[in-house]
């Protein structure tokens, strides 16, 4: 028996012929909730791959730079490893190339500046990762909005006509749950990239503090 003849079958029997929908057409039917969740969707993922690609940057191998560092620096060329430092592009760099250039003070100088300048770059990492955190909030509650508001509206108009039907409630409240879904499924995405981005933060925040410990004992060992 072919498909047309199954459908011809269900519809003479009196059975309700089930048509496909598509993904669209299913969010469509979510109401004007699914904006506002559609809208936060897209800066999740948008500040998810930015700041992964930024961080993953930022974690590269910088091992063979302290290496090279503490030799120009046992050698007295006090120039060379500043000039390594600036043409590294690492926030580990750029802590040491502040406390090379803090060369000569008390080294409580020199670790307060190192100090400094590790904070302003860890905030430049974790920059609008916040803002992951705020999502993971909002989009469940914007989806529960949308489903609360369209569960009102069926029973107002059921108020309204005096007419309970069933296919009519279940119909109204499967449209009304997508956006509940929705706000769930953006919520989680926007929850795991939160924790996943805070995690490779700190494993940079790790080096950044052992590389700075290492830079102080070598100055501390050559003074």
């Amino acid at each position: 028996m072919t498909a047309a003849d199954t459908t011809a079958a269900a519809t003479q029997a009196g059975g309700k012929v089930i048509e496909p929908i598509s993904l669209l057409s299913l969010l469509m039917k979510g109401g004007w909730v699914m904006i506002p969740i559609l809208l936060l969707s897209f800066v999740a993922v948008y500040i998810m791959i930015e700041r992964y690609i930024t961080i993953k940057r930022a974690s590269k191998d910088t091992s063979n730079l302290m290496d090279k560092v503490k030799n120009l620096i046992v050698q007295g060329d006090i120039k060379g490893a500043k000039m390594l430092c600036e043409q590294t592009d690492s926030p580990i760099a750029r802590m040491i190339e502040k406390g090379i250039m803090r060369l000569g003070r008390p080294l409580k100088d020199i670790e307060s500046s190192i100090e400094a300048t590790g904070k302003l770059e860890v905030y430049k990492l974790e920059r609008n990762i916040s803002v992951l955190g705020i999502i993971a909030g909002i989009a469940p509650m914007l989806g529960f909005v949308g489903t609360i508001s369209g569960v009102i509206r069926i029973f107002y108009n059921i108020a309204i006509e005096e007419n309970i039907s069933i296919g009519g409630i279940a119909e109204g409240l499967y449209e009304k749950m997508i956006t509940s879904a929705a706000g769930l499924i953006v919520g989680i995405v926007a929850h795991i990239g939160f924790h996943y981005l805070n995690l490779l933060l700190d494993r940079i925040v790790y080096k950044m503090e052992s590389n700075a410990l290492e830079f102080i004992d070598l100055l501390q060992e050559n003074k």
